[in-house]
């Protein structure tokens, strides 16, 4: 397997990731722990998975597989989709997200989380509130580093601008 050192810091991961998406509905729980057993035997020690997979399912499945092993591999796990049917259900705020990421270390069976991923960008929130919530579960432990996906480029700019503002 080779290696590579995700962004600017030092973390080296595998060059396959492997995503969880699909792990507890189709997948049964019983092949998905297969599957990730066997990308782990054969030097995978990137793994992708968000919250709103499954309503969870794939958290706890990947945990379950990890379980003994978790120094071996890098999870990924995403925010920001909607996780019940209230107001702050879902998006990019402080209080989704503090909610979201202790909801999250439960159903992975974990003491923190090596990226977590702001999973879309939302426009009902500013996005100060959002990076100063992840500077925070930085500061704690909760979570190693804070990552983004499917933000555009303008849009991944300015929250890159604002993070080196504040």
């Amino acid at each position: 397997m080779e290696y590579t050192t995700l962004g600017r810091n030092g973390l080296k991961v595998s060059r396959l990731c492997l995503g969880t998406m699909m792990f507890g509905d189709p997948t049964s729980k019983a092949d998905s722990i297969a599957i990730i057993e066997r990308s782990i035997d054969d030097g995978i020690n990137f793994i992708d998975t968000a919250n709103v997979y499954n309503d969870g399912e794939s958290e706890r499945i990947l945990g379950k597989a990890v379980s003994g092993k978790r120094d071996a591999v890098v999870i990924a796990t995403k925010v920001c989709g909607p996780m019940g049917k209230g107001a702050n259900d879902s998006g990019l705020s402080r209080a989704h997200i503090m909610d979201e990421v202790e909801n999250s270390l439960r159903r992975l069976a974990t003491d923190y989380i090596d990226i977590y991923i702001l999973h879309r960008p939302v426009d009902d929130c500013p996005i100060e509130e959002t990076l100063r919530a992840l500077e925070d579960l930085t500061t704690q432990g909760k979570i190693r580093y804070p990552g983004c996906s499917n933000f555009l480029g303008h849009g991944l700019t300015e929250t890159l601008w604002l993070a080196d503002k504040h």
